[in-house]
């Protein structure tokens, strides 16, 4: 009995033989559609070598030389789509569009997308997006970065790098895309239900409707199901025909001659106009969602037969034969030809070599570094001027906040490509006016206002890094970051690693957050709880936990950016924004000068800060936690214990070499760590040293005070479950009091 693999592939060779074809639906010729006989025929031959390479990757898979079989079969339509574009527009594409990849390589003298996309078939080394690390869709010369499973992940990126075009372009910085191009995004109609959908959508209309220019061709490749569930009929045209500032198109995907009639016009619609477009397409599924999906658990065999009998190789068939170009001989011969080759090559692909050990794998999980011009330091001039309205508080030491202020001052001065974006930042300056006047100073198209979506913020910059531009965007609280963090994980985190270090999201999220809040309260805005971050391959996690570091520690996250073309995250601890003192009100101990950039004192990554040389203990800390470590240390050196405080600054990854050797010498290290007992970096901390004293056959006690596994309620009660500088003194008397020439002891506090 042959199995649907086999009735898909030989559909097409019987209803030619038995003269059965569906018939066009629309009465449209070649030279109606805008194309030649040899450009029809092109766009066939895309089609059937995009068929017959997701028949082949199901064989590959049966002899465990393929591995993923998520395949294009229904939607081969969309090699109108690239065909219809110029090969210069950036496109974000649906897994399901290996046709769209293959006719955009077609358009690239020298290219072979079968080769190519069968290596990446067979996680070959070799295969050129993503040296054998999945089976994508991407290139960097044909501007497709590569998509792995997404759902629709990838539509804010893709409205930011919409939105990036002109702004690139207003500030004069040098753009990847051209000043005329446009982006294509495409997904399908269950990912259109998908938040990041609706919000990336939403952000562009919301951008264009405004009349910030948004060059965005939204493609809703509409198959009617979403792996085993239905959409229901006529949704996608229910919610997206009439949104405001989104123009409407729609198109049969089986017809060739249809869909690259419409998407041409759509195409110079949206570089005309420089709106969002949304483009319904009409496709089907075939062959199930992946090769290992059966369909028969969810759908009848009519439905099965009634949706391959709309296969759109049938449709493309028989316009070829209806208006004179092909014969059903020679779309025949056509078929078993391309048939015959993709198998040819895939024995060759299927040879190439893998990955065969972890430094191949962890190649590319950070960026490769770049190569830059020295930068001019601004003119004293122009420095003053951006600081005139400082002049007096210039030569004084100030709080956290403000010295983060004046140091985004100065870099945005410097480097014309940064860009500020995030909820309030403009003209109010943020929550805490960490942005204050940088709107004035810089303005708007540098300073800019989003909607409150944080997917949508993480989504801009990801896409404005595509483009040229230095994102640095802020998440208002660290709570909020949960609503996207995936834009960090899934798609910005791991571009570099599925593209073999091609793609890069070079960015500085800067986030404010941590606990010890006063009069601002509850979970949302006391999160003591960064874990999330501790989990993302290649990201850096910084958090000063004071001015001077901070100042120092931003310009080397921006380094880290631009030239080594990292992904940073900087933690901002909200309750020490407006700390000035350290021990008694009026010691300014907390406020500290502001080095300007000829005077910079820079902290290398990983590069921890030591304060004291006192031997009883050492201990070690960050953010909050250091803060008040540091009052301790002065109540426990009037006790007669002398310590020595360490601040870790960075907190991802973590200098375990740099922790290990200032830790060496003390018998009793005490841990502080403001976020939860589970999932702290204090863990990590104890494994590490732990692990060393195994190493060295040292003794000594390590202990840990955590705060609580609890949300952060309100008001004075946050401080029963935070590690505060009174538990800090009496663990480390008990500790310095506490016999350790014993076993090695590790105890955790709550």
């Amino acid at each position: 009995m042959l199995d649907r693999n086999s009735i898909v592939r030989q559909n097409l060779i019987r209803l030619i033989e038995q003269n059965a074809l569906p018939r066009p639906a629309l009465p449209m010729t070649t030279v109606d559609a805008g194309l030649n006989h040899g450009q029809l025929v092109d766009l066939f031959e895309t089609q059937v070598m995009s068929r017959h390479l997701d028949l082949e990757s199901r064989r590959m898979q049966k002899q465990g030389q393929s591995f993923y079989t998520i395949g294009s079969a229904g939607h081969e339509g969309n090699a109108a789509c690239a065909a219809a574009l110029r090969p210069d527009d950036m496109a974000f594409l649906h897994y399901r569009s290996g046709a769209f990849a293959i006719q955009r390589a077609k358009q690239y003298p020298g290219s072979t997308p079968l080769f190519d996309m069968l290596l990446s078939f067979a996680a070959s080394a070799e295969d050129p997006i993503s040296g054998g690390r999945h089976k994508v869709l991407g290139s960097k010369k044909m501007f497709i970065p590569p998509q792995t499973s997404t759902i629709a992940s990838h539509l804010p990126k893709a409205m930011g790098t919409a939105h990036s075009i002109a702004l690139s372009r207003k500030l004069g910085t040098e753009s990847v895309i051209p000043k005329d191009g446009i982006v294509y995004c495409s997904f399908g109609d269950a990912s259109a239900n998908h938040s990041t959908a609706l919000g990336a959508i939403n952000a562009a209309c919301w951008a264009a409707y405004q009349s910030v220019p948004m060059p965005m061709l939204f493609v809703c490749e509409d198959n009617g199901i979403g792996i085993s569930t239905p959409t229901p009929q006529g949704w996608i045209h229910a919610n997206f025909a009439n949104r405001a500032a989104l123009e409407y198109r729609y198109c049969d995907g089986l017809n060739l001659l249809d869909t690259f009639n419409t998407v041409s016009q759509a195409a110079n619609w949206v570089r005309k106009h420089r709106k969002p477009l949304f483009l319904h397409m009409r496709t089907v599924r075939l062959l199930g969602h992946a090769g290992s999906d059966s369909e028969f658990a969810y759908r009848n065999l009519h439905a099965i037969e009634s949706t391959e009998a709309q296969d759109p190789l049938l449709h493309s068939a028989a316009i070829l034969m209806e208006q004179g170009v092909l014969s059903g001989d020679e779309i025949i011969a056509l078929y078993n030809e391309v048939e015959q080759r993709v198998q040819r090559i895939s024995k060759e692909a299927a040879s190439r070599p893998r990955l065969v050990n972890k430094e191949q794998v962890l190649a590319s999980v950070i960026p490769p570094k770049r190569q830059l011009p020295a930068l001019n330091p601004v003119a004293e001039d122009k420095r003053a001027a951006l600081f005139a309205h400082e002049k007096h508080n210039l030569g004084k030491p100030q709080h956290l906040a403000k010295l983060i202020n004046w140091a985004l001052m100065d870099l945005m001065a410097q480097h014309q490509e940064i860009v500020l974006c995030g909820e309030d930042v403009g003209k109010k300056g943020g929550v805490y006016n960490v942005t204050a006047k940088l709107c004035e100073k810089f303005g708007v198209p540098r300073v800019i206002n989003t909607l409150l979506d944080e997917q949508s913020i993480l989504g801009m910059a990801i896409g404005m890094a595509h483009n040229g531009l230095l994102p640095i965007p802020e998440i208002q609280f660290l709570a909020y970051v949960h609503n996207a963090e995936d834009q960090i994980r899934g798609e910005a985190a791991t571009l570099s690693f599925f593209s073999n270090g091609q793609y890069t999201n070079p960015m500085v999220i800067r986030i404010a957050g941590l606990a010890y809040q006063k009069g601002f309260g509850g979970h949302f805005h006391n999160d003591n709880s960064f874990t999330l971050f501790r989990d993302i391959p290649g990201l850096i996690l910084a958090c000063p936990s004071n001015g001077a570091d901070a100042v120092a520690m931003l310009r080397e996250c921006v380094r880290l950016a631009k030239e080594e073309q990292r992904l940073v995250v900087f933690l901002e601890p909200i309750a020490l924004y407006m700390k000035k003192d350290l021990h008694e009100e009026g010691d300014n101990l907390w406020s500290f000068e502001y080095l300007p950039p000829a005077q910079n004192q820079p902290i290398a990554l990983g590069e921890p800060g030591r304060y004291g040389d006192g031997k009883d203990l050492c201990i070690i800390s960050y953010g909050n936690g250091y803060y008040l470590s540091r009052q301790a240390e002065r109540i426990l050196q009037q006790k007669g214990i002398h310590c020595t405080v360490l601040d870790l600054r960075w907190l991802v990854p973590l200098n375990e070499k740099a922790i290990v050797e200032h830790a060496l010498g003390f018998d009793k290290v005490l841990i502080v760590d403001e976020c939860r007992k589970s999932g702290s970096v204090s863990e990590a901390l104890v494994t590490l040293l732990h692990e060393a004293d195994q190493a060295s056959q040292q003794q000594r006690m390590i202990t840990r005070l955590c705060a609580e596994d609890s949300f952060i309620p309100l008001g004075n009660a946050s401080y029963q479950v935070l590690p505060g500088t009174e538990q800090i003194v009496e663990l480390a008397q008990s500790m310095v009091q506490h016999n350790s020439k014993k076993n090695n002891n590790i105890r955790g506090v709550g």
